[in-house]
């Protein structure tokens, strides 16, 4: 049973970071490995609840409790057993995921400390890999069924694993020239390093998954034909379209970029891909409108690149450091001021502004940002934004990255070829059975719009027990979340 009072015997701790001055200076993760005495001790805080919220706060349904306490006894083994049950790649939840699930930890009622979930995480994956614990794990016995998983991010990984394991042939589409997805290009190394997509991907080849890169369907290869070549197609392309704001004077300035292209430029010139980038920080005054995830990545390759000065633009107020139990009862998610690693690097956040125009330097570049402090408020279910009279001025700036969110899935080819729309949130639509057309099932950010990396995992396993049932599947695959399924912690 675990330790009753390990949570009044050890507060809440976290590896150091590493030194700024050292950490900008390269590509590297920016969080060290935790001692074991570290991990230990937080795992112990972990009070095994009667009622674990923490189950719900997670749509993976991980069995958190279970391989804390495993992880409190040195059962590192028994531990990513257990993690491996739930999630198919904890190094990657475990270190990009927000963690609704601490949110919804019972020590964090009333302002407390929850369980360092993702670190524990996070520990217990790398040292099933130092260990040598993760093996694939091919079937022996193939169903002669053929499966093509269009899409190489999260979802489309965990679906094509989940379907491998069950003995369908697997052929994953990527576009790009690496598999991975956002995983490969949009998230900088500096918090994944590409080793860990490596490695995995090394697993699921080893399951008899088959990858196919720089390959657009819709364009090189037609849905026709796939749906000719294989039982069941999947569709996880994600939700790559930027949302834009083309009715800002000045947008068509040069060096007006949206955030995705100047992430996966850096990503490309750092995988040694690229040599340079026309997209880069380097002596320039930067400005990022945006507050969440996508922004602060750009905030740190932007230090790394050796911006002059870098602005960060929210048009909300500043959150409060801690939860408005009124607005945003526990085990919700709240909303509160996040400190991401590269805001500790430097720059400036600016918050209650908006953004009147991008100044023309003369020459067709942008040289400044006009803002306005703004408000924002909802209106009959909308949000109206309104200028405060008087307030504009100008911000230096000849770089400017807009990371203002996501309007869904692409329009491409493969869309209307497959028979699928986008709808008003420029997702997918299915039916019960994560069905868009007969046969052709869609999961993650394609169909849920852009969101957590947990919600695309889980969507992915999902999608994976529905298509092994549609092709007879005997024996059913894990199913934690339905198409209709909300969060309990939404971002």
């Amino acid at each position: 049973m675990p330790d009753p009072n390990g949570f009044l015997r050890y507060g809440r701790r976290t590896p150091a970071r590493r030194p700024v001055p050292v950490r900008i200076a390269d590509w590297r993760e920016v969080y060290p490995p935790a001692s074991d005495e570290l991990i230990t001790e937080q795992a112990t805080r972990c009070m095994d609840c009667g009622i674990p919220f923490c189950h719900d706060g997670c749509p993976l349904g991980n069995r958190i409790p279970d391989w804390n306490d495993l992880v409190r006894t040195g059962g590192w083994a028994a531990a990513i057993e257990s993690l491996h049950a739930t999630n198919n790649f904890p190094e990657f939840t475990g270190r990009l995921c927000p963690a609704p699930c601490e949110a919804a930890c019972v020590l964090g009622i009333a302002g407390g400390e929850p369980v360092t979930i993702k670190q524990v995480e996070v520990e217990i994956i790398n040292r099933a890999f130092d260990l040598d614990l993760v093996a694939a794990q091919p079937v022996p016995e193939p169903t002669g069924r053929s499966v093509a998983v269009v899409g190489s991010g999260p979802a489309g990984l965990a679906a094509a694993q989940q379907l491998a394991r069950a003995g369908h042939r697997i052929t994953v589409y990527e576009r790009d020239d690496e598999i991975g997805g956002l995983l490969r290009y949009g998230i900088p190394d500096f918090k994944l390093e590409k080793v860990h997509i490596d490695r995995r991907l090394a697993q699921l080849a080893a399951e008899g998954v088959v990858f196919r890169t720089g390959v657009n369907v819709g364009v090189d290869v037609t849905a026709g034909q796939l749906r000719a070549e294989h039982d069941a197609v999947l569709l996880a392309c994600g939700a790559l379209a930027g949302r834009d704001t083309p009715q800002t004077p000045g947008r068509t300035l040069r060096g007006v970029h949206q955030a995705m292209e100047h992430l996966v430029a850096a990503n490309r010139v750092v995988a040694g891909k690229d040599a340079t980038t026309s997209i880069d920080a380097a002596g320039r005054h930067v400005v990022i409108i945006g507050g969440g995830d996508t922004a602060a990545d750009c905030l740190g390759v932007a230090h790394r690149q050796g911006a002059t000065s870098i602005h960060q633009l929210d048009q909300y107020p500043l959150p409060p450091a801690t939860r408005d139990e009124d607005r945003d009862p526990w085990p919700t998610w709240p909303w509160i001021l996040r400190e991401y690693a590269a805001h500790e690097e430097g720059g400036e956040r600016v918050f209650e502004v908006a953004v009147q125009e991008f100044v023309d330097d003369g020459t067709g570049a942008v040289r400044a940002v006009r803002i306005a402090q703004v408000t924002v408020e909802r209106r009959d279910g909308r949000r109206v934004v309104t200028v405060v009279p008087g307030s504009e001025r100008e911000i230096p700036a000849d770089l400017v990255l807009l990371a203002i969110g996501f309007e869904g899935t692409e329009r491409q080819p493969l869309l209307e070829q497959f028979g699928v729309e986008r709808n008003a949130r420029g997702a997918v639509d299915t039916d019960a059975t994560w069905q868009a057309a007969d046969g052709v099932f869609v999961a993650g950010d394609m169909h849920r719009g852009a969101s957590l990396i947990v919600w695309a995992i889980a969507e992915g396993r999902a999608a994976a027990a529905a298509i092994h049932d549609h092709l007879g599947g005997s024996t059913p695959l894990p199913s934690p979340v339905t198409p209709s399924t909300k969060a309990l912690a939404t971002t």
